[in-house]
């Protein structure tokens, strides 16, 4: 079972989305219903599974549905109709007692203006949420300590949000995320008030924590390049529906419609495509040239060896870490990789 279902999930704001939920069910579209009922369409029939340990990133353009979208899975929003899942629990039926221990404890969020308190000191930002399920103070302060040095901070700890940076305050905001120990991240937008090579490290940190502690993390943004370095799978928006889910290489090598093509058109396919992606088993090659490979190992990206073999007009052989060989791309095939559908 998937760690986050979403199912079939509707939003309509207005007075009386009820009401008008039956056209939108109907195929009637976002300008429509707002033309004849005065209601917005936030999300249109979204179903989506997140699987455990995974980092699904959600884009699109502003207006598309994301932010409303991450808002449900710890129900800051409640959905005009549908069901959110997590590990088995329908979370639209909890009571709000439960409501408050799942969000004490399932759920951590990261927001875009960080959301510090700005009388407190960074240990104390960071013990925030430890505070809330009711942690010693002791014990706070050791786990707070934890975090803090996790994102890179130590030093720091008896500093305000004032007097930190605006990447060192995201830090802060992601080590109070991480305190309480989810098992599920909420981040929407949690870079984009950042400047580009600010973002760039945070981008690079959280990546390196993902690699350590294996959360299942749920990353809004509208930042093509954020997606595909920080996404196992993506899944875009327009217009509050979901068009389309999948791997980054699925994304950019067969886009399900113009909006999508729109967006990966203009990638750097060299960076974001593997070389197993685009190999054919060794089983599968018959009558191709052996006589000059360039030897690549099948997790590289095609820019670490596209030089080499533009330089010898090579074939690539494919191996594994252990030196096994997995397939071969041809010249032809890896000229074709950077192209297709463009």
């Amino acid at each position: 079972m998937s760690k986050i279902q979403i199912k079939n999930v509707y939003k309509i704001f207005g007075n009386n989305p009820e009401t008008v939920l039956p056209i939108v069910k109907e195929g009637a579209s976002k300008e429509e219903v707002l033309e004849k009922t005065g209601h917005t369409v936030g999300l249109d029939n979204v179903s989506i599974n997140i699987e455990e340990g995974e980092t699904f990133v959600c884009m699109g353009l502003s207006g598309s549905g994301k932010s409303t979208l991450i808002r449900h899975l710890n129900r800051l929003i409640d959905p005009t109709d549908g069901d959110i899942i997590v590990d088995g629990t329908n979370v639209m039926e909890l009571n709000e007692k439960q409501l408050i221990e799942f969000r004490k404890h399932e759920m951590s969020m990261v927001f875009q203006r960080f959301g510090l308190f700005p009388h407190k000191t960074v240990l104390e930002n960071v013990g925030y949420g430890l505070e809330i399920q009711g942690k010693e103070p002791e014990e706070r302060k050791k786990l707070s300590m934890i975090q803090v040095e996790s994102v890179g901070l130590q030093g720091f700890e008896n500093q305000y949000p004032s007097q930190l940076s605006g990447g060192m305050q995201q830090r802060v905001g992601l080590a109070r995320a991480l305190a309480t120990n989810p098992q599920i991240l909420l981040m929407d937008e949690a870079f984009s008030a950042l400047d580009p090579l600010i973002r760039s490290d945070m981008q690079n940190q959280l990546i390196e924590l993902q690699a350590k502690l294996k959360k299942t993390i749920v990353f809004i943004t509208h930042d093509l390049d954020e997606s595909l370095r920080l996404g196992d799978h993506i899944g875009i928006l327009n217009a509050g529906k979901l068009v389309q889910v999948g791997r980054p290489v699925d994304i950019i090598m067969n886009p399900a419609d113009e909006y999508v093509a729109a967006f990966v058109k203009d990638v750097n396919r060299a960076k974001v495509i593997k070389a197993k992606v685009i190999m054919t088993p060794k089983d599968k090659v018959n009558g191709m040239d052996k006589t000059n490979l360039v030897k690549v190992q099948e997790d590289q990206f095609i820019e670490e060896f596209l030089p080499q073999v533009v330089c010898t007009n090579a074939n690539c052989e494919v191996v594994d870490k252990q030196g096994n060989i997995k397939g071969y791309i041809t010249n032809k095939e890896l000229k074709e990789s950077l192209t297709k559908g463009k």
